[in-house]
């Protein structure tokens, strides 16, 4: 929770310096403000961080939009988070790869905070399937390879490769 917050900071382009912490058993992320109580949940932080970039569009445009865009926050954090089964794990890039079907982004169209807390939630994931697994869910690859991609969300984390290395063959 905390290190994708500090890498969402990074992305939007503040200047960083917040104080996380993490609350309870589930290590729920908490941002310590200067003024008053702080602010508890992964996506509650992320959208204010959004807002404090005054980047909104990343919340969507439309009331539609912006409804899509929570939802798959809230799958973000009760599923993702949640279940780190392999069973859970499967249900998840199936979820995703039937929603991607007809879709460059988890909101339709625009890229959304959606898309960078899902990228950074599925990339321990994707760093472990093997290539069959990534052709099994060839809508959540490509989506995902689209999202590492576009600037500023990677960062650090480790680039998921998605071509098969035809350099070597099976006739050793």
């Amino acid at each position: 929770g905390a290190e994708e917050l500090e890498l969402l900071e990074r992305l939007l382009g503040l200047p960083g310096g917040n104080k996380y912490g993490v609350q309870g058993e589930r290590k729920v992320p908490v941002l310590q403000t200067n003024n008053g109580p702080g602010l508890t949940g992964l996506m509650t932080i992320a959208a204010h961080l959004v807002r404090q970039a005054r980047k909104d569009q990343l919340l969507g445009s439309t009331a539609e939009e912006k409804a899509v865009v929570q939802q798959w926050l809230e799958y973000r954090v009760t599923r993702v988070n949640g279940g780190s089964g392999k069973e859970e794990t499967r249900t998840i890039l199936k979820d995703l790869n039937l929603h991607l079907e007809d879709k460059v982004y988890l909101a339709g169209n625009i890229f959304t905070l959606a898309d960078i807390l899902m990228y950074y939630g599925l990339h321990h994931i994707m760093v472990d399937l093997t290539v069959q697994e990534k052709e099994k869910y060839l809508n959540v690859s490509r989506w995902f390879n689209h999202i590492q991609h576009y600037p500023g969300v990677r960062q650090h984390l480790s680039n998921v490769v998605f071509i098969k290395n035809r350099l070597y063959t099976n006739a050793h």
